[in-house]
């Protein structure tokens, strides 16, 4: 699922001609375009979807929306690291420790299903 999702503007700066930002989402930081709203500013708010900030926020609005996402881990699910998701969707923990006994057994096989002609 993508969210539309607030954010902090912390830096602005021009990348290859596009204004760029770096923006804080509740502790993740992002690079994003604001091409379509040019005159944000350090220390405002926008909702931002796929890397674009769409359209400024109040400061009060941005901190309860990130607050519930959080509750209902939906920061997690948009920034979470992709490995560690899928170490815990295996049942493994994350991150992997020294003490873990490392598997070098042979690849398991996998079914094959037929293919009617």
């Amino acid at each position: 699922m993508c969210l539309a999702v607030p954010g902090r503007v912390l830096e602005i700066a021009e990348k290859d001609g596009t204004r760029m930002a770096t923006v804080d989402f509740g502790g993740v930081r992002k690079e994003v375009c604001l091409e379509y709203l040019p005159d944000l500013r350090v220390g405002e708010y926008a909702i931002v979807h796929v890397g674009f900030a769409l359209q400024r926020l109040d400061e009060e609005s941005a901190r309860q929306t990130l607050e519930l996402f959080e509750q209902l881990g939906m920061l997690q699910e948009e920034f979470g690291d992709p490995w560690e998701m899928a170490a815990e969707a295996g049942g493994a923990s994350w991150p992997f420790t020294d003490d873990e006994p490392a598997t070098d057994a042979a690849p398991t096989a996998t079914r094959q299903e037929e293919i009617p002609q």
